[in-house]
């Protein structure tokens, strides 16, 4: 394990990926603090479920519960608005024209990351902690590794000191996030992600799966459902943290 003495800040969404992430921070750094977006997604079931989750992991990890410090909440509905992509608005979830799905914001990751730089600067933070995969994602270009490191240069020059880009989960399957999960926390964090975190597009907190909460068709949802059913099938093995 490494560890700055400064501290990280997790781009925290409420989700499967952000949750394993803020696990994997709070392992790794002595102090970590969270930070949401509301960009008027039709999914903010997520952002109630940010609180759970951060609620149930000081309740079951006493040790992590030491280290997790302020949540923060920023407001940026004018940013979504802009792109009126089916995250936002009430369209339907599709392959546009241009290749990418219709749940694509432009720009949404750089301008999260853009914030939370800003927002790590002021809080003496180190580091920052993001979720995007490009191994099984939905094809979205602001999760892709060069990407981010691209902006990690542009970050530092803008910024006038370095803010590396942490992302666990970028070459990792679905099914090895929720390996890392179990290494990380055993299947009590298993637990706690499946029943408190959300990544349905749709927002669907009423139909329960074995691997979460969702409509069970979104996009989302069926990567979900699928790394689940393949760590599963490989008898739930954990992965070195």
């Amino acid at each position: 394990m490494t560890s700055s003495p400064n501290g990280a800040l997790v781009l925290f969404s409420g989700g499967q990926d952000s949750s394993v992430c803020l696990a994997w921070a709070l392992e790794r750094f002595p102090r970590v603090e969270t930070v949401g977006f509301d960009y008027g997604q039709r999914h903010a079931a997520e952002l109630v479920q940010r609180g759970v989750v951060r609620a149930e992991i000081v309740r079951q990890f006493p040790d992590w519960a030491d280290r997790l410090g302020d949540d923060h909440m920023l407001d940026i509905r004018s940013f979504g608005a802009i792109g009126e992509t089916a995250m936002t608005t009430e369209r339907a979830i599709e392959v546009t024209a241009s290749g990418l799905p219709s749940t694509f914001v432009p720009g949404r990751n750089l301008v999260f990351l853009t914030y939370a730089a800003a927002l790590a600067d002021r809080r003496g933070l180190s580091a920052l902690v993001g979720g995007m995969c490009e191994t099984d994602f939905s094809g979205y270009p602001d999760c892709r590794r060069d990407t981010l490191d691209a902006l990690q240069r542009a970050l530092g020059l803008g910024m006038g000191r370095d803010y590396p880009i942490e992302t666990p989960l970028m070459w990792l399957t679905k099914a090895e996030t929720w390996s890392l999960a179990k290494g990380l926390g055993g299947e009590p964090l298993v637990a706690l992600i499946a029943e408190h975190s959300h990544t349905c597009y749709l927002g669907d907190r009423e139909h329960h799966h074995d691997w979460g909460y969702g409509c069970g068709t979104c996009p989302a949802c069926e990567l979900r459902a699928k790394g689940w059913d393949e760590w599963v099938a490989d008898g739930r093995p954990s992965v070195a943290t």
